[in-house]
C-alpha cells in the first residue's frame, strides 16, 4: 500500500524532470522528483552548455533565471570553419535577432533544485530501484528505496525523465515500442580546461584530420572537443597530443588558441535514438529517456525542455479542466520537433566531421555542402534559425 502520494511522480532530476516539476509548481500542481544520484553529483556533472532563446526565455520568465542572466554569456552568432576559413552565422541578421546563451547544464540544474527546495518541493536524491507500476491504470505507483526504507508513491501520472539508461522506457511493453537508432562511426574527446576562452563565440571546425570544437563554460573555463575513434582509449591521448590536434584543427589566420591545464577529459560515442511512442497509459517519457541527438547541434538539453513545456501544458489542462486531449496527443506533438531536431543535428554532424571509409563521392558532396554554407545566405539562415531554436508550439 502506498505510503506517499502526489499528482505527478517524476523519475529523474536532470533538466527535463526539474523543469517539469518547476513548471507544474507554477500551476499549483504537486510533484515528487526521484533521483538515483546524489545532489552533489547532479549539480556538478558537466554536460551541455547552450540554451536556445526559448529555453532562456522560459527560465527567466518563471523565476529561475537570476544567475543565468548574471553569468550566462549571450552569443549573437556562431562560427563554422572549413579548412581554416571561418564563416560566421550571424543570428541578428539571419534569425530575427534571437540568440543563444552559454550556461552549463549543471548550473541550470543547480538553479532548479534550489528553487524547488525553497518552494517546499520534494526532490529525493540517492533513490534506489525506482520502478513505475500500473501505468495503464488510473492510479499508477512508483516503488523505490530511500534512506534504507522501501516506499511506494501513488500518483496520477508518471513522468519518465530518467535518461537513456533509465528504467521508465522499459515499462512500455516491447511490442508497443519502436526504436530508431543510428550509431555514428566517430566520437568526441572532450576536455575541460582552466584557461580563458580564446573566442567570444563557438567555433565548429572541419579539418582533414577531424572535427574540432571550441566552446565556452565561463570567463575562466574553456570546453574543447576533437573527433576521435569512439573505441579509442583515453590513455592514448596525453595532454600534449590533445593540444597538438586542437592547434592544428582550429588554426585560422590571425587567431591564437591559448592553452592551459586540462581538468577533465573523456571520450563519448555519438548516436541518434528516438523511441515511438513517448507515452503509454499514464506514463510519459521526456528528454533522453525518449531520444538522443548527437551533440553537434547543441540540442539535447533544449529538446528535453521543449518536451516538458508540452507535457506541463497538457497536464495543466487535465488537472484544471479535465481535458485529456493534450495528454493523448503528447507523443505526436513532441515527435514532430524531435525529428526536426534529429535532422538538423545529423546535418551538422555530417557537414563537420571527416567521414569514414574514404568514399570520394561522399567527400565531394560534403565539400559542396560546405561551400554552399559559405556562399548561400539561405543556407546560413536555415542553420541560424535551427541553431537558436524553432518556436515551441
Amino acid at each position: 500500500m502506498a505510503d506517499m502520494e502526489t499528482q505527478v511522480a517524476i523519475v529523474g532530476a536532470g533538466p527535463a524532470g526539474l523543469v517539469l516539476s518547476h513548471l507544474l509548481h507554477t500551476r499549483g500542481i504537486d510533484s515528487v522528483v526521484l533521483e538515483a544520484r546524489s545532489r552533489e553529483h547532479v549539480e556538478s556533472r558537466v554536460r551541455a552548455g547552450v540554451l536556445e532563446q526559448a529555453s532562456t526565455d522560459l527560465l527567466v520568465s518563471t523565476g529561475v533565471g537570476e544567475r543565468l542572466l548574471a553569468e550566462g554569456a549571450v552569443h549573437r552568432g556562431v562560427n563554422l570553419q572549413f579548412d581554416g576559413e571561418r564563416n560566421r552565422i550571424d543570428f541578428a541578421e539571419l534569425a530575427d535577432g534571437r540568440t543563444i546563451t552559454v550556461y552549463g547544464q549543471q548550473e541550470v540544474v543547480r538553479d532548479l533544485i534550489a528553487a524547488r527546495l525553497a518552494s517546499g518541493g520534494t526532490v529525493l536524491f540517492e533513490v534506489d530501484d525506482a520502478l513505475p507500476r500500473d501505468v495503464s491504470g488510473p492510479r499508477p505507483t512508483v516503488s523505490f528505496r530511500h534512506g534504507g526504507t522501501d516506499h511506494e508513491l501513488a500518483c496520477d501520472v508518471v513522468a519518465g525523465c530518467d535518461g537513456f539508461h533509465g528504467v521508465c522506457r522499459s515499462v512500455i511493453p516491447g511490442h508497443l515500442l519502436r526504436a530508431f537508432e543510428r550509431e555514428y562511426p566517430f566520437g568526441w574527446l572532450g576536455v575541460l580546461v582552466a584557461v580563458a576562452p580564446s573566442t567570444d563565440e563557438l567555433i565548429y571546425a572541419f579539418h582533414e584530420r577531424g572535427f574540432a570544437l571550441h566552446s565556452l563554460r565561463s570567463p575562466e573555463i574553456s570546453r574543447l572537443y576533437i573527433q576521435v575513434d569512439p573505441a579509442d582509449d583515453i590513455a592514448n591521448w596525453p595532454d600534449e597530443r590533445i593540444w597538438e590536434e586542437l592547434q592544428v584543427r582550429l588554426a585560422a589566420p590571425g587567431w591564437t588558441l591559448e592553452e592551459g591545464p586540462i581538468l577533465e577529459k573523456g571520450i563519448t560515442a555519438m548516436r541518434s535514438y528516438v523511441c515511438e511512442p513517448m507515452q503509454h497509459g499514464n506514463l510519459f517519457l521526456a528528454g533522453d529517456a525518449a531520444h538522443i541527438v548527437p551533440p553537434t547541434g547543441a540540442k539535447g538539453m533544449n529538446l528535453a525542455i521543449a518536451d516538458v513545456i508540452v507535457l506541463a501544458g497538457a497536464l495543466a489542462s487535465w488537472f484544471e479542466r479535465s481535458e485529456r486531449e493534450g495528454l493523448d496527443g503528447y507523443s505526436e506533438t513532441c515527435l514532430r520537433r524531435v525529428w526536426r531536431v534529429q535532422d538538423f543535428s545529423n546535418t551538422m554532424t555530417e557537414l563537420l566531421h571527416v567521414l569514414p571509409g574514404g568514399d570520394p563521392f561522399a567527400q565531394r558532396v560534403q565539400r559542396a555542402r560546405q561551400r554552399y554554407v559559405a556562399s548561400s545566405v539561405a543556407m546560413r539562415r536555415t542553420i541560424a534559425e535551427n541553431y537558436v531554436g524553432l518556436p515551441i508550439s
